[in-house]
């Protein structure tokens, strides 16, 4: 990041002031965070120290005094960042116990776990990829259909939680191949590592998959094939032009791994980091808190710095000369009518469950399996399913489409200005979902609009990412500097030029994101900072209906294939919808001296 008039030294110390400054508003914001939910941070230590005992004035008064309360925020933030040069992070106000250590912990479990589900996601995403790398050379990446990516996006949208169930109650419990709950040794590491890699693979492969055919409609893969280059040689030269635009995004998924994968942890009793810091947000053991985002800051830092250098390093010296060429992606010339059919069958779902009642509770068929008079089963209640999932559809959409139309626009806006968005983007996305909206609840209060705020308040960073990754690249094409040579204006740029070229991929990166959107939601719901029961808002279907996922499985199978549908139709749409032509036949009739 390199700021205008000032030299590489002075560029590189005001990128770390900016980042310093983040980090530490971030932490404050922490730190505030009982005093702005206007709750006694007191009487909230006391309960998640014992939660049987009734809080009173004789027991919260030491316990006040113990911690140092009475000071006040500042205070305690104060004397918190002071013994940090020496190695003291306080000690957890819930068990006593120093902090260091047990995030240090904490930290080398979630490290390893992001190790698996990254070796995971690669082979997920080459999976995705694979069809694009093998027609590619042979320049046929046009061709690859209407359908192309419905696989990836479905399994994008995949719960992670979900997932996580599914494989421990098949693999783990029925099967017995492996460990189901724990963390003891390598073996335990695989089911964790596939539920949270298969998803994030499938996301990168789509958002890599959608620049491969740029870059094999370029000059160079021509003159390549001409030459009789071997196709694995030609598709490896793609995926180092390709790669650098998804870069970023693998930095933030190393954060996100990280920090991010409290489902998962959850349902395999893992010790992770994200695991401790959420039991700490929710307990407000800030010394935990505080310990535990500032060590995500840290690794967003470096991962980001990482992902920066190795863009350099693929790009080579055609990214400082600009001598790039612009990845436009070529149109497909089959028709698209795949999209139209998913939209049909998402619609016909909530026109019928729409006709149903999804409130109406009948205890006698509890949980009762898909039949004719309830074709998705029935839930703990005896309520129809898709009843619920077709009255859910709305609410659902509306809001995952708004949030993520919000996070679009702000991610746009914040990638063409790098410079201010570069240690943004690094600190946003070390926080949380849960956090933002732990926080956005304290400040603003809590209503039915809070979860929008705290999710559209991260969720702009991936798409901020790219949009930076993608512009980097535009302003070094080769045509950009002829075109600054006939005097074009900024203005001129940004709009023939810069937006053209970076707008489509990170549309198609936003739409592939939209059920996620909704997951997010669903897990601030849980924690009742969302919908409330009987809301029949897909993600809290998933949440209500998860502990019951074994016994039966179509009480979360139903929400999830929906949350699927749309994602494969976001992703199938984005490429353009239209009715398939007839192609006639002209007979032009005998040839010359024929009969």
């Amino acid at each position: 990041m390199r700021f205008t008039g000032l030299s590489a030294g002075q560029s590189t110390g005001l990128s770390a002031l900016w980042r310093l400054v983040l980090a530490g508003a971030l932490l404050c914001g922490i730190g505030l965070l009982p005093w702005l939910s206007r709750t006694d941070p007191a009487r909230t230590v006391l309960k998640a120290r014992e939660a049987d005992r009734e809080p009173s004035p004789e027991l919260l008064e030491p316990l006040r005094s113990q911690l140092g309360l009475d000071a006040g925020p500042l205070t305690l933030l104060g004397r918190w960042l002071a013994g940090l040069p020496h190695g003291d992070a306080g000690r957890s106000w819930i068990s006593g116990t120093a902090v260091a250590p047990s995030v240090a912990e904490a930290l080398g479990v979630s490290l390893l776990l992001m190790g698996g589900a990254l070796v995971v996601a690669a082979v997920t995403a080459g999976a995705v990829c694979g069809r694009t790398l093998w027609l590619g050379p042979r320049r046929r990446a046009a061709r690859r259909g209407a359908g192309a990516g419905s696989g990836g996006a479905l399994f994008a949208a995949l719960p992670e939680f979900l997932l996580a169930s599914v494989l421990a109650a098949v693999v783990g419990v029925r099967l017995g191949w492996l460990p189901a709950v724990g963390w003891y040794g390598p073996r335990w590491t695989v089911l964790p590592s596939l539920a949270l890699g298969l998803p994030a693979g499938a996301l990168l492969g789509r958002v890599l998959d959608d620049a491969l055919p740029g870059a094999f409609a370029e000059p160079w893969a021509r003159a390549a094939a001409a030459r009789g280059l071997p196709a694995r040689r030609i598709a490896r030269h793609a995926l180092r032009r390709a790669v650098p635009g998804v870069l970023p995004n693998i930095g933030l998924f190393v954060v996100g791994l990280t920090g991010g994968a409290v489902a998962v942890e959850q349902v395999f009793d893992i010790p992770g980091l994200g695991r401790l810091t959420l039991q700490a947000a929710i307990a407000q053991d800030l010394p935990v808190l505080q310990a535990g985002t500032l060590v995500l800051v840290l690794l967003a830092a470096v991962a980001g710095g990482l992902a920066r250098l190795a863009a350099r390093l693929l790009l080579g010296p055609a990214l400082r000369d600009g001598a790039l060429l612009s990845l436009h992606r070529p149109s497909a010339p089959s028709a698209r009518s795949i999209p139209l059919l998913y939209g049909a069958l998402l619609l016909a779902v909530v026109a019928l469950g729409a006709l149903r009642d999804p409130l109406a509770v009948d205890t006698a068929a509890r949980l009762t399996s898909p039949s004719w008079a309830h074709p998705f089963g029935t839930d703990a209640l005896g309520r129809d399913l898709l009843a619920r999932v077709g009255h859910g559809a709305l609410s659902t959409l509306a809001l995952a489409v708004a949030v993520s139309a919000a996070a679009l626009v702000a991610g746009v806006l914040l990638g063409l200005v790098p410079r201010l968005s570069g240690g943004l983007v690094e600190t946003v996305n070390a926080v949380p979902p849960v956090l933002a909206g732990l926080l956005i609840a304290g400040a603003a209060g809590r209503g039915p609009y809070t979860p929008a705020l705290a999710v559209a308040a991260v969720a702009w960073a991936p798409l901020a990412a790219h949009t930076s990754a993608l512009l980097r690249q535009q302003r070094a094409a080769t045509h950009l500097a002829a075109t600054r040579a006939l005097g074009a204006s900024r203005r001129h740029l940004l709009r023939r030029h810069l937006l053209p070229a970076v707008l489509p991929p990170v549309i198609r990166h936003a739409l592939l994101r939209l059920p996620a959107a909704a997951l997010a939601l669903a897990s601030l719901g849980f924690l009742g900072l969302g919908a409330q029961p009987p809301s029949p808002e897909w993600g809290r279907l998933l949440a209500e209906n998860h502990p019951y996922a074994e016994r039966a499985p179509w009480t979360v199978l139903a929400p999830a294939a929906a949350l699927a549908l749309l994602g494969v139709l976001a992703v199938t749409a984005s490429g353009g919808v239209r009715w398939p032509r007839r192609r006639l036949r002209i007979d032009d009739g005998p040839g010359p001296g024929g009969d």
